[in-house]
């Protein structure tokens, strides 16, 4: 079994050596890898530290390098060059856990042996060893990535560990000239065909950046807005049974948001089903309203160039 892990970065060259650390840790696994990174442009010394992992020899790394063009574009080039049968993205500034690869060694027949599964679902953990959001109700849980955090009330971020074969076969869409989409919007695809299983082990370690995505969120909606859009539109043509009055009104409300933020037209009749479709026209102007007053510091379209990731 190899596993491929792919890694986007734009300038942070500090933060690659605790993740490169990580993987020379689990190099006695006994499980094969390849790390491949994306250098999505960056500004400091980046390449630099790269080759020096490389020259040590410890690693197998394929670095590759490309205009800026945002983390969903790098993490999709990098794909055609991934050749284990497993395959996982893993964030410059996270890190795996001691025994990692064992863990997902433990699992990987569950996955590679079922032809319905796309994807194993591992928890993360931060550096005082707390768990993002909650756990599954149970080992192996059989579920979908939309039904998970819209149905059975799951939170937190996850490590999601892909069937290369299935993996392939999709991509990150970016809209116009956008530099981020939500991953989620790749998994409903993945979900419409495929089902996931959810492992309460934790194989990655990280922390939010004060310079990245999450912690400027505002700063995202505002800058990338259109995938954001067709992703909340998608979202109204999966099965609603099931899902909370509450999650619902998640829903709608960024539709909203981001309806306004994108400019669309149409966006009411965009919407499918009457009920989904009756219940954004009731809120569809104090939404516009909260939109303008709460971006409007934010309509000047800024680069990413900026921050880091």
């Amino acid at each position: 079994m190899k596993i491929s892990i792919l890694t986007a970065t734009y300038n942070r060259a500090d933060d690659l050596e605790k993740l490169y650390t990580s993987l020379v840790i689990n190099n006695n696994s006994g499980v094969d890898y390849e790390w491949l990174i994306m250098d999505d442009g960056s500004t400091d010394k980046t390449k630099l530290v790269v080759d020096n992992f490389i020259k040590q020899g410890i690693v197998k790394i394929k670095y590759f390098s490309q205009k800026n063009q945002g983390k969903m574009a790098a993490i999709n080039n990098l794909m055609p060059h991934a050749t284990g049968e497993l395959v996982m993205d893993c964030d410059s500034d996270d890190y795996f856990v001691t025994g990692a690869f064992d863990i997902i060694k433990k699992y990987a027949d569950k996955l590679l042996d079922d032809d319905k599964v796309y994807a194993l679902v591992f928890l993360k953990k931060n550096e005082n060893g707390k768990i993002s959001g909650n756990l599954f109700p149970e080992e192996l849980y059989r579920s979908d990535m939309f039904s998970l955090y819209f149905k059975e009330k799951i939170t937190g971020e996850k490590i999601l560990v892909f069937k290369t074969e299935i993996r392939k076969k999709y991509k990150h869409i970016i809209e116009a000239d956008e530099k981020f989409v939500t991953e989620a919007r790749m998994y409903n695809q993945m979900d419409m065909d495929y089902d996931i299983l959810g492992v309460n082990e934790a194989i990655i370690i990280g922390d939010y950046k004060n310079d990245g995505y999450t912690k400027n969120i505002n700063k995202v909606f505002a800058t990338a807005p259109l995938g954001y859009y067709e992703y909340f539109k998608e979202l109204f043509k999966l099965d609603f049974k099931g899902v909370s009055f509450s999650k619902k009104m998640y829903i709608y409300k960024h539709y909203i948001l981001f309806a306004n933020l994108a400019a669309r037209e149409n966006a009411i009749k965009n919407v499918h089903g009457f009920f989904n479709k009756l219940m954004v026209l009731i809120l569809w102007i104090p939404g516009s309203i909260a939109t303008k007053r709460k971006f409007k510091h934010e309509h000047k379209r800024v680069d990413f160039m900026d921050e880091g990731y």
